[in-house]
């Protein structure tokens, strides 16, 4: 079970296209959040088309799980909460988006929205407490902030880590937190891309700008990850 796992691609069309290419030699590429950028001069809604399109054949080529993060969120929820909803339409084309909880192989990999409010916290709650119960080997998250606490939180001067996800590890130990959210944490003295919270491993690719998204390759059968940047590359034991 090999797994491609970036985030904050922020609207770099190029980078999605390296990962359309990259696909086929995954079992399934995970993106967690922050696939639009609010600062771009495009707007959202052209942005979320183009998007779109770039995950309908993604998913034509491998599964694929995106998360949304703080960028995503274009409009409000029955309860008034900001929420992703461009994203609402991925799964009839196959992308596996938020609060969704998909087999992978003898896996399970649930997708976290960003949750802007109480309402939308309590509905994540319960489909983790409904994902808990299935049957499944390993229990793969895609959430977009990492923990607090953690190294993949610190950006060089200040942590930015969510300390409802760090309750959540607490409380169901996922076997694996795919996130992102702190672009320099995986670059910054203090911080870092791979990190262990009790039995969890939490994964932060981080951003860089290009062509290539900085990525994280975790190969669950041989029991390993590396991360790859234009800093190079480095690798952890999952044993």
């Amino acid at each position: 079970m090999r797994i491609l796992a970036v985030s904050d691609l922020h609207y770099r069309l190029r980078q999605l296209d390296w990962l359309l290419a990259a696909a086929p030699s995954f079992d399934a590429v995970t993106i967690a959040g922050d696939l639009l950028d609010i600062r771009s001069p495009v707007a959202l809604d052209v942005q979320a088309v183009a998007v779109t399109a770039a995950l309908r054949a993604l998913a034509g080529e491998t599964a694929v799980f995106a998360a949304s993060g703080n960028h995503d969120l274009d409009g409000r929820d029955a309860a008034g909460e900001k929420a992703a909803r461009w994203m609402l339409p991925l799964p009839t084309w196959g992308v596996h988006a938020d609060n969704s909880s998909t087999p992978l192989g003898d896996d399970l990999v649930t997708v976290c929205p960003w949750w802007d409010g109480p309402h939308a916290r309590a509905a994540l709650d319960r489909v983790l407490a409904a994902a808990a119960t299935r049957p499944r080997r390993r229990w793969i998250w895609v959430h977009h902030a990492p923990p607090a606490g953690s190294p993949l939180a610190f950006d060089g001067r200040r942590a930015w880590g969510d300390d409802v996800l760090s309750g959540w590890i607490a409380r169901f130990a996922p076997d694996v937190v795919l996130t992102g959210h702190v672009h320099q944490a995986p670059f910054a003295r203090g911080g870092g891309w791979a990190d262990r919270v009790g039995s969890t491993w939490v994964f932060n690719a981080g951003q860089q700008a290009g062509p290539v998204p900085a990525h994280v390759t975790l190969d669950l059968e041989a029991g390993t990850a590396g991360w790859t940047s234009a800093e190079g590359r480095a690798e952890v034991d999952l044993s």
